[in-house]
């Protein structure tokens, strides 16, 4: 990779690698009804096992409860959803088979294809979409905001149900893809009649993958078996969309938090595929006949300091502003170990760099420190000397590195630093915590996010601003919320654009969270391995071990 211009990425066939992006763009395909041949159940596929390395290990299994990633990844393996999004970003019917939608966009009619099956054997009805998307639709900042539109939603039989809008919603069919925060999977309605607040024990879902909890060990492995009776699509696969036909047995996803061990394990053999190698392995594993590398996340990553707008001192809007005159985004970068070819400079897009929606109005900041200035917005703020309490995932490298690289910037600002160390898992949990920092609530913590995260002001979970509704760290501004509204209910691309503008302007004034850094990494794998694709996302259907 090589940069042309500070924070846009220039690649030979760009819009081929960074065709998920495009999903920004959001043209409905309204009044369009589309249709796929009926596909018959899995061939059968080799007995063999795909060991796997993520970014986490896998410590819960409830997708609509935990918005984590590996909460996500374990989704992809034992759902489906009704829409997915291709390689250029459009949402294409999956577990749909045709839909209709009305001249006025305000009512959608949707059938399943015939064969879906759950787990158990028992049919996917269109009363288990219904239920699974309201339960989603109490969690993700999607899912509230179809709602929030939403007049009435209906079961018509086993296989159709229809949407009514109360008021325009230009983005229905990209809100039933969504493939992170809280993906839109569906589940039995037997499941997802559980109260959104309550974690699911039961994995039962309709994907080409089972999970047996049983099987399941936090902190070893997961281990997920070919769905023999799973029917995929009969189009190709296409970016999270298409054909999802699995052609390894079974798939081990296998904790192993040492960067050191991963790599190693690789390059013997041991293990097939690691997602996120830590920049410092990446030249070893290079020089492997027997491994390759790849973009599995083209556009990238971007380094999210989430801030708790609830505690002293980041509920006052000055100390959130002083963080910006903290913060070096190359001091992060290089603090990571990211190679200079895979950084993407001077980034403060909240739609992330290199992208259709990417937007600088309104930022400041984030390049040289200028302390002075920071110190005295901080004063303004009230700030005393208390103890600012940072979770550091310290299992997870780059979330670690850029942590401490952040939290000695503070310090030497005037902020009292205490970082404790926890794994990935915990901060989670901690998170969620409404506590004072010194009583086991916290200040600060940093998420790792791609661009399906924060692609757009509607898909962007932490942007939302909405208090107590809002993702940890509790944001609340109701003029950022109303240009969010504006931006998703507003059809005409230029208008459109210029909302964008006052979106990414106004989050740079209250700060919901701040973009801290942006980088590619690149995934490593066998050389026997073939079908992997950059689907930004961690999925293995349509995967080969040769």
């Amino acid at each position: 990779m090589r940069i042309s211009l500070p924070g846009r990425i220039s690649l030979p066939g760009r819009r081929g690698l960074s065709r998920l992006a495009a999903a920004a763009t959001l043209g409905a395909a309204i009044g369009t009804t589309l249709a796929a041949a009926p596909a018959a159940a899995q061939a059968p596929a080799p007995n063999q096992t795909l060991r796997v390395v993520l970014i986490n290990d896998l410590t819960a299994i409830d997708p609509v409860l935990s918005q984590a990633a590996f909460v996500r990844n374990h989704g992809f393996f034992v759902y489906d959803q009704l829409f997915a999004f291709d390689s250029d970003g459009k949402a294409k019917p999956q577990m749909v088979d045709s839909y209709t939608a009305s001249p006025d966009g305000l009512r959608y009619s949707f059938t399943l294809r015939d064969g879906l099956a759950f787990h158990d054997g028992q049919p996917v009805r269109a009363a288990d979409a219904v239920a699974s998307i309201k339960r989603w639709a109490q969690r993700d900042i999607v899912g509230r905001a179809l709602a929030a539109a939403t007049a009435s939603m209906d079961v018509v039989d086993d296989k159709t149900f229809t949407l009514t809008l109360s008021r325009p919603f230009a983005l229905v069919l990209e809100a039933l893809a969504r493939p992170t925060g809280s993906a839109l999977f569906v589940m039995p309605e037997r499941v997802a009649n559980t109260p959104a607040n309550v974690a699911i024990t039961d994995p039962t879902g309709s994907g080409p993958f089972t999970f047996s909890t049983s099987d399941w060990r936090a902190g070893d492995r997961a281990i997920y078996r070919r769905n023999p009776a799973y029917r995929p699509r009969a189009e190709a696969p296409d970016g999270l969309a298409g054909g999802k036909v699995v052609k390894v047995g079974t798939v081990e996803w296998l904790a192993m938090p040492d960067p050191a061990t991963a790599a190693a394990a690789l390059q013997n053999g041991e293990i097939d595929f690691i997602e996120q190698p830590t920049p410092d392995v990446v030249p070893t594993l290079e020089r492997n006949r027997q491994v390759r590398t790849m973009a599995y996340n083209p556009v990238g990553f971007q380094v999210w300091l989430r801030l708790n707008h609830t505690q002293p001192p980041f509920n006052d809007p000055r100390a959130r502003q002083a963080l910006l005159h903290i913060i070096n985004q190359q001091d992060v970068l290089d603090g990571m170990g990211v190679r200079p070819s895979e950084q993407i400079a001077n980034c403060p897009a909240f739609f992330f760099c290199g992208t259709p929606l990417e937007s600088r109005a309104g930022a400041t900041g984030l390049g040289a420190p200028n302390l002075d200035q920071a110190r005295t917005l901080l004063r303004e703020a009230g700030y005393n000397g208390a103890k600012v309490v940072f979770l550091n995932a310290s299992d997870s490298p780059l979330n670690n590195a850029s942590t401490l690289v952040m939290a000695d910037a503070m310090q030497r600002a005037g902020l009292n630093m205490d970082v404790p160390s926890m794994d990935w898992g915990t901060v989670t949990q901690r998170r969620n915590r409404r506590e004072a920092p010194e009583a086991g609530g916290w200040n600060l913590f940093v998420t790792v996010a791609n661009v399906l995260d924060g692609q757009n002001p509607l898909t962007n979970q932490y942007l939302a601003s909405t208090g107590d509704a809002a993702p940890a760290g509790w944001p609340k501004d109701e003029q950022l919320e109303a240009l969010r509204r504006a931006w998703w209910e507003e059809s005409d691309p230029a208008k459109r654009q210029v909302i964008l503008d006052q979106v990414q302007a106004r989050a740079f004034q209250v700060l919901p969270y701040i973009p801290a850094a942006q980088f590619r990494t690149l995934s490593a794998y066998r050389s026997n391995i073939e079908g992997l694709r950059p689907t930004t996302v961690p999925v293995f259907w349509n995967v080969e071990k040769k």
